[in-house]
């Protein structure tokens, strides 16, 4: 029996953990990094008693194999919601998404939106990236007031240098016909996308789901190893604490581009690849209250120039049990960087709370009350999308592939279009399924 390695215990190396357990697969282990599972996907409780994700995530779901998980380790310890998610601009609330619902906003605005959108579809042209995707798509209004200004905000690159076909359910297209609709009943739209109806662990944050792989996969699981370098000739994983562990097929969560710098043999075109692949920072600042939640919402999108932030979310909303008491509530604020644009670490926190007090969010008054602030620091949070990533990713899976070497997950297939925490765990499943027994991939496909 082939010994498989996994490098990663985020969701894609715990999937396929699970799966290699559910089937019975006894040669394997994955190693983890950090001192805890979950990746991109863990969660921290802070000295207040506050719980913090790496970012506003939720459960919901493209496959009845992922539901059956959450079902099996979580049971009924589960909090569902409708989506109430918002676009804070002009000094109103506009419901998500967007283009379907602003109605409400100035006349003027209104005027401008629907006009680009007719505009755009009486010239059609095809756009070379993403930037002009977004104008030939909705036009020119949507595009000056939220699409333009909230993804520049949101992925710190220009837009001119990111494709657009990995777009698929993550952006509503509109239908004129229904938006005016809209505007004539003056009635929102909120139904859109899959994640209208999401779930969230009752105890632990997102984290709490990924902890529940623990107990089920239990001594397979190796934390605070880092691997430091791969030898293909060898077929061996060196980690920084001095240990070594062979493999004969490796299932690599680590982000492509470091992994290619660590992998002996790479040729130069893999090495210019990988160094061609974009990415976002990103500083997620949770801020404490110890006051009554003010809202309902979810999460809200922020578009204009008064903040730092590009999403907060209510997290104490998600579960009772995210802030110390029913007095307490707490928001998530994300915040992205990059050379493109650059954030400062040292004033980020006191610049989020003037953006929530710019932005209407909290008063200035409440300062008062801010009990907790947390500052995580990812410097690997967003895969951008970028012209050309899809053939530097083909270059890189062609080499690694031949040297038994799978790299799958958020930064390790470099796809966000497949990165929500579904997609994750599932690309673990369906890749054991491929090594063990020549199942199919859905889910990622390299194109090679």
């Amino acid at each position: 029996m082939k010994r498989i390695v996994i490098l990663g215990a985020g969701p894609t190396g715990l999937g396929a953990g699970y799966r290699l357990n559910e089937i019975g697969y006894d040669n394997w282990d994955v190693y983890e990094m950090n001192p805890y599972v979950g990746g991109l996907s863990a969660s921290f409780k802070d000295d207040k008693g506050f719980w913090w994700d790496i970012g506003g995530h939720i459960l919901f779901s493209h496959y009845k194999y992922y539901d059956d998980c959450i079902e099996k380790l979580l049971g009924d310890a589960l909090v569902s919601h409708e989506r109430e998610s918002w676009v804070r601009l002009m000094g109103t609330f506009v419901r998500y998404p967007f283009q379907n619902n602003f109605h409400f906003l100035p006349r003027e605005v209104v005027l401008e939106c629907i006009m680009g959108l007719i505009e755009a579809r009486q010239s059609p042209g095809k756009p070379t990236n993403f930037e002009e995707w977004i104008k030939a798509v909705f036009g020119d209004g949507i595009a000056r007031y939220f699409l333009g200004p909230y993804n520049k905000k949101v992925w710190s690159h220009p837009l001119t240098m990111m494709d657009y076909n990995w777009i698929g359910e993550r952006v509503s297209v509109v239908d004129i016909g229904h938006v005016m609709k809209n505007i004539v009943y003056g009635q929102d739209d909120s139904s859109w996308g899959p994640n209208n109806m999401f779930q969230f662990p009752l105890h632990g944050g997102t984290g709490g789901f990924f902890e529940a792989f623990v107990p089920v996969l239990g001594e397979r699981i190796k934390l605070s190893h880092k691997a430091v370098k791969i030898s293909t000739r060898d077929r061996k994983v060196v980690f920084e604490n001095g240990e070594e562990t062979d493999y004969d097929t490796l299932i690599t969560t680590l982000p492509a581009d470091l992994l290619v710098g660590m992998t002996d043999g790479a040729p130069d075109g893999v090495k210019e690849a990988a160094k061609n692949l974009k990415r976002a920072g990103g500083f997620i600042i949770g801020i404490g209250l110890a006051q009554p939640c003010p809202s309902d919402k979810n999460w809200m999108y922020f578009p204009e120039g008064n903040s730092p932030f590009y999403r907060v979310t209510y997290l104490s909303n998600y579960s009772p049990n995210m802030a110390p008491g029913e007095n307490h509530y707490s928001l998530l604020c994300e915040t992205s960087y990059s050379p493109f644009k650059e954030v400062n670490k040292e004033t980020i926190i006191e610049e989020t709370i003037a953006g929530l007090v710019n932005s209407g969010i909290i008063r200035e008054e409440d300062r008062k009350d801010i009990v907790s602030t947390y500052l995580i620091d990812s410097p690997y949070l967003l895969p951008i999308p970028s012209l050309g990533r899809d053939d530097c990713m083909r270059t890189i899976h062609s080499f690694l592939e031949e040297k038994e070497i799978f790299s799958r997950g958020r930064f390790g297939g470099w796809k966000y279009e497949v990165g929500n925490m579904d997609h994750s765990v599932m690309q673990g499943v369906e890749l054991v399924d491929r090594i063990t027994s020549g199942g199919k991939e859905t889910t990622y496909r390299t194109g090679i």
